[in-house]
C-alpha cells in the first residue's frame, strides 16, 4: 500500500516495486540468513534468548544461516537536528504542550550546528552505502526487535526516570536499520512466562521487501 513512486512526495524514489506477494511463497531454502551477534544481542532478557535461540533452530531447518559483523553508528546529532527543526516553531508557540523531557531533549537540537549536520548527513549517506556490502554475503539479517519485554506503563509512570533508558533499550535494535534506510519486518516467535509477546525482526537489502516477506512467511508457517 506504501510502496511506489509519488511525484509529489520527495521521500518517496523512483524504483520499480515487486510484485511482493507472488514469490512470498516460494521456498526460502536458497536464502541466506545472516545473524548479527554484536550489539543486536547484548544483553538481552532471558525469555527473549530462549525465544531467539528456539527461532533460530526453526530457520536452520529452512534457510542457511550464518553469523555476521556489523558497525552501528550511535551517534544523535543529526536526530536531534532534525527533530528540533520540526518542533522549532510549536516549541516557541506552545511550549507547554509538551512533557517536560521531551521538551528538554528535543531543545538540545538547538545546539547542533549547521557544519556539524553537514557533516553528520555525509556520515548518514556513507553509512547507508556502506551497509549494501554485508548483502553481498547474505541476503537477510535477523535480530530480537526487542532485547526485552514490553515494561509496564504503571512502573514506568512510577519512576519517570526509568522511561528514556527503557525507550532506548526498547529501540536499540530497530533503531539501527531505520537509520540505515532498510526494509524490516516483526514476527511473533514466542511469549514470556507473564503472557507477552517476543518478537525475532528479519531485515532486508534496499528494496528488497520480498525476500524480507519470502522468510518472515516460511518461518511463520514452518
Amino acid at each position: 500500500a506504501i510502496a511506489g513512486f509519488d511525484a509529489a512526495d520527495v521521500t518517496t524514489s523512483e524504483v520499480p516495486v515487486a510484485d511482493y506477494l507472488s514469490g512470498m511463497k516460494e521456498s526460502p531454502e536458497r536464502l541466506r540468513v545472516g545473524v548479527p551477534r554484536a550489539y543486536f544481542f547484548d544483553d538481552l532478557d532471558l525469555e527473549v534468548t530462549s525465544a531467539m535461540n528456539h527461532a533460530l533452530d526453526g530457520i536452520r531447518t529452512i534457510a542457511q544461516v550464518k553469523e555476521v559483523g556489523l558497525h552501528v553508528p550511535t551517534d544523535r546529532a543529526l536526530q536531534k537536528a532534525e527533530s528540533y527543526a520540526t518542533h522549532a516553531k510549536s516549541l516557541a508557540q506552545n511550549p507547554e504542550l509538551y512533557d517536560p523531557e521531551t521538551l528538554r531533549r528535543l531543545r538540545s537540537g538547538e545546539e547542533v550546528s549547521a557544519a556539524e549536520y553537514i557533516e553528520q548527513r555525509r556520515e548518514l549517506d556513507a553509512a547507508r552505502r556502506s551497509i549494501r556490502s554485508i548483502f553481498a554475503d547474505v541476503d537477510v539479517l535477523v535480530t530480537p526487535t526487542t532485547p526485552m519485554p514490553a515494561p509496564a506503563i504503571t512502573e514506568l509512570k512510577a519512576s519517570p526516570d526509568a522511561l528514556r533508558p527503557a525507550e532506548l533499550r526498547l529501540l536499540r535494535n530497530t533503531r539501527p536499520f531505520n537509520v540505515w534506510g532498510l526494509p524490516a519486518i516483526s514476527v511473533p516467535c514466542g511469549f514470556t512466562q507473564s503472557g507477552l509477546p517476543i518478537e525475532l525482526q528479519i531485515v532486508g537489502a534496499p528494496w528488497r521487501e520480498d525476500t524480507v516477506l519470502q522468510l518472515a512467511y516460511a518461518y511463520e508457517q514452518r
